[in-house]
């Protein structure tokens, strides 16, 4: 059996915490608890000071949960988002500032990145069966496809302060989908809460996307697997993780079947459709939000040009990894593997 690679990256919290010379902290408690929220699971290891428990853990991560859903959940009807996809053409939808920022976000990653991720694809997005309609008897027609995208386009919105309201103009017929970012920020505002709690050693993941904060007691960073993909040439591949969080996109986890063919759930605004040959893209940041984003974008603009997508995670200093599907789709052969060089900084090669 290969022996397990690792990736190391160099960051000045994690040397000075080893640096730093013990002290007598308080005594601390390993804590393992799972749930659900968001339509996915989520899991967190923590060392707790012993005041606090496990019951007052879930209570913070379904606050924060709860706030995610209140902001972008397509599932409720009473959520920002919704209202915005129902409101009429030319009206003003206020937003609270947390949602506002997100949105900003995505938008300016739409510019940067020529729509690989674009956040007005929501009738896209339930037309391929990943919204709250569910699965189609089968994948829509290219006429469908056409009338789903005429009302998208991120250069359509238009957001603006007024009296302190944070507003977003709907255009007309505009459906907003902001789950290619809202899970990652859901994780940061999970980790800055339990953080402000005094839980600074943790990890929390959340549908694939996780962060650590914080050494564990043995002094050992958080160590977590990439996503092993059926056909990945690369030896088990860990990385040491502190105050950074790693985020994965492909097309395993959500997906369309029909009639022998897996449609991925990652959609390209160029053209409407699944993204092709693209097993999974892992992308590391200290911001759990981008790394779900840089994530979702890397994924499209793989599935248009590979050497297009290795190209732009170099441009912006991105840790990234790209695992591509043989061109003929041949199952049993092996993936590409495609290292950013920021990532490929990080392998550690000490004998």
């Amino acid at each position: 059996m290969a022996p397990n690679r690792v990736f190391i990256p160099p960051l000045e919290e994690l040397a000075r915490q080893w640096r730093t010379p013990p002290v007598a902290p308080l005594p601390l408690h390993p804590h393992h608890l799972q749930g659900s929220a968001l339509g996915t699971d989520w899991s967190l290891h923590a060392f707790v000071p012993a005041h606090l428990g496990s019951e007052w853990l879930r209570a913070c991560i379904r606050q924060e949960t709860e706030r995610a859903v209140a902001r972008f959940s397509l599932w409720s009807e009473h959520s920002e988002i919704t209202r915005f996809n129902t409101a009429r053409a030319g009206e003003a939808v206020p937003f609270s500032p947390d949602g506002f920022a997100v949105l900003q976000h995505s938008l300016s990653l739409a510019a940067t990145t020529d729509g690989a991720v674009d956040c007005t694809l929501g009738a896209l997005t339930a037309l391929w069966g990943f919204g709250p309609r569910g699965a189609p008897a089968a994948p829509p027609t290219p006429a469908d496809i056409r009338t789903a995208l005429h009302p998208s386009g991120w250069q359509r919105l238009q957001g603006h302060t007024d009296a302190q309201r944070h507003c977003i103009t709907q255009p007309g017929s505009l459906l907003l989908d902001l789950n290619g970012i809202a899970k990652g920020w859901c994780v940061d505002q999970i980790s800055s809460r339990l953080c402000r709690e005094g839980v600074t050693c943790h990890l929390i993941e959340l549908g694939g996307e996780a962060k650590a904060v914080g050494l564990k007691p043995d002094r050992q960073p958080w160590w977590v697997e990439l996503e092993a993909i059926a056909g990945d040439p690369g030896p088990r591949s860990l990385v040491a993780l502190c105050d950074m969080a790693i985020a994965t996109s492909g097309d395993t986890r959500r997906y369309l079947e029909h009639a022998g063919t897996r449609y991925a759930h990652t959609l390209d605004g160029h053209n409407g459709q699944p993204v092709q040959g693209v097993a999974a893209v892992s992308v590391l940041h200290p911001s759990a939000m981008l790394a779900d984003a840089w994530a979702t974008a890397l994924t499209v603009l793989a599935g248009r040009n590979p050497a297009q997508a290795l190209h732009t995670a170099t441009q912006q200093q991105l840790a990234a990894r790209l695992l591509l599907r043989p061109a003929n789709g041949a199952p049993d052969q092996p993936l590409h593997e495609h290292l950013s060089p920021r990532l490929a900084a990080m392998l550690d090669d000490t004998p």
